[in-house]
C-alpha cells in the first residue's frame, strides 16, 4: 500500500472506538449534526453489522466525527462506504475551522478508500455558494458528479423576532394562519410511537392523492424513532379539527437546526389550513429552543410548484434558497469503482422503468363504478 497522506501536526484518527451511547452524546457537541448521522438511522437503513464510525482529534480533543454506513461484496475488497450529511466538523461554541474540515476528509479517505479500497460517496452539507470548501473538496481528491441532480431548499433565518418573522411571510401565508388559528383546531405534539402511527395514517392519504414517489420510507423512520435516545427523537405535530386529524408534521432539531422531514394534510383536512398552523408551531418551538435556521427541505419549482410557493412563501423574506453542492466520491481501487459504477447504471435504469411504469398507471382508465 502507498504511504497515506499525513495529517496536520497534534491529529490523529480514532475508527470503531465508541459505543451507542457515546456517540449519541458526541453527536450534541456539533452545530451541523443532524438525524443522518445518527446511530440508529444508519443501523436501520444499513444494518448494524455495516457501518464504521471515524473520530478525528487534536491534542486529544474529538474535532470532527462521521458515521458511514457500509455496503461490500462479501470477502472482497469491492463496495461503497456511504456519508450523508457528513463529515462534523463545526464543533459547538467554536469558530469553524476550514483546517478541520480538510484534515477529516483526508482521514476518511484513507480509511475507507485506501485502506479498505471501498469507493468513498459522500452527501456534504454544503452548499453551493461555500466556495472555500469546495476547493478543499478538490484538493483532498474528491470528484464532483456533475450529471446527478443537486437538490434545492430553503433556509430560514430564525434569528429575527417571532413578530418579525411572521411579518416577513407572504401575504397569502400570512392570511392562511391567521384563518387557521380562527378556526378551533387543536395541536397534539410529542414523540410517542402511537402519534408516528396516526401519521402515517395520514402521510398514505397524501402521497395517494398526490400520485408522488416517496423520497424516504416512512416506516424506516418509524423505526428509526423507536431507537433513538429521548433527546434526539423527531417530533410528530398532529392537528386536529372536530376531533379528526387534518393535518401532520414530521421534523428533527439538531445542532443549530430544525428540518421538516415529512408533512400530510387527510383528504378532509385540504380547508383547515392546519398545514400552517403546524409550521407556525414548529418555528415557535425551534425559537423557544434557541435554534437559528429552518430548513424546509427540499423545493422544486418545476416539479412542484405548489409546495415550493407554500415554503417560498412561509419564509418570506427571512428564507435563502440554495443549492446543495451535491455528490461527491473518492476512490482507490479501480476494481471496487468499475463495480460501483456498473451497480449504479443498473440502479439508473431500474427507476426509470419504475417510472415509466408508475405513469403508465396513472394514465390507465379506471373502472367505473356503478352507483
Amino acid at each position: 500500500m502507498p504511504q497515506l497522506p499525513k495529517l496536520g501536526s497534534g491529529y490523529e484518527v480514532e475508527v470503531d472506538t465508541l459505543n451507542e451511547h457515546t456517540w449519541c452524546q458526541l453527536l450534541q457537541e456539533f452545530d451541523d449534526a443532524s438525524i443522518y448521522q445518527t446511530w440508529p438511522y444508519v443501523a436501520v437503513t444499513a444494518g448494524s453489522r455495516n457501518m464504521s464510525h471515524l473520530l478525528l482529534k487534536k491534542n486529544g480533543e474529538v474535532v470532527a466525527a462521521a458515521l458511514a454506513r457500509i455496503a461490500k461484496l462479501p470477502l472482497a475488497r469491492i463496495g461503497v462506504a456511504y456519508l450523508r450529511w457528513a463529515p462534523l466538523w463545526r464543533r459547538r461554541g467554536f469558530e469553524a475551522n476550514p483546517e478541520v474540515l480538510r484534515y477529516a476528509l483526508r482521514a476518511l479517505r484513507n480509511e475507507f478508500a485506501c485502506k479498505r479500497g471501498l469507493v468513498l460517496r459522500f452527501f456534504p452539507l454544503v452548499f453551493e455558494d461555500e466556495s472555500s470548501v469546495q476547493a478543499i473538496l478538490a484538493e483532498e481528491g474528491f470528484t464532483s458528479v456533475e450529471n446527478e441532480g443537486r437538490g434545492r431548499t430553503i433556509l430560514m433565518d430564525l434569528t429575527p423576532t417571532l413578530e418579525n418573522l411572521r411579518e416577513g411571510m407572504g401575504r397569502n401565508w400570512k392570511r392562511n394562519l391567521k384563518q387557521a388559528e380562527q378556526n378551533g383546531l387543536e395541536i397534539v405534539e410529542g414523540t410517542d410511537d402511537e402519534l408516528f402511527r396516526t401519521f402515517v395514517d395520514v402521510y398514505k392519504q397524501t402521497v395517494l392523492r398526490k400520485g408522488f414517489a416517496e423520497p424516504n420510507d416512512i416506516n424506516q423512520f418509524r423505526l428509526i424513532q423507536s431507537q433513538l435516545p429521548e433527546r434526539l427523537k423527531m417530533r410528530i405535530l398532529l392537528c386536529k379539527s372536530a376531533g379528526e386529524v387534518c393535518a401532520g408534521l414530521v421534523w428533527s432539531a439538531m445542532g443549530r437546526t430544525g428540518i421538516e422531514l415529512f408533512a400530510a394534510t387527510s383528504d378532509t383536512g385540504l380547508n383547515s389550513r392546519g398545514s400552517h398552523l403546524l409550521r407556525w408551531r414548529f418555528i415557535d418551538w425551534l425559537k423557544r429552543e434557541h435554534f437559528s435556521v429552518y430548513n424546509l427541505n427540499g423545493v422544486n419549482q418545476e416539479r412542484n410548484p405548489g409546495t415550493y410557493k407554500f415554503k417560498r412563501d412561509l419564509a418570506g423574506k427571512n428564507g435563502r434558497e440554495v443549492c446543495y453542492l451535491g455528490r461527491f466520491d473518492a476512490r482507490d481501487g479501480l476494481l471496487s469503482y468499475r463495480c460501483v459504477k456498473w451497480g449504479d447504471a443498473f440502479k439508473t435504469r431500474y427507476g426509470k422503468l419504475k417510472a415509466i411504469a408508475r405513469a403508465s398507471r396513472a394514465l390507465r382508465p379506471r373502472p367505473e363504478v356503478a352507483g
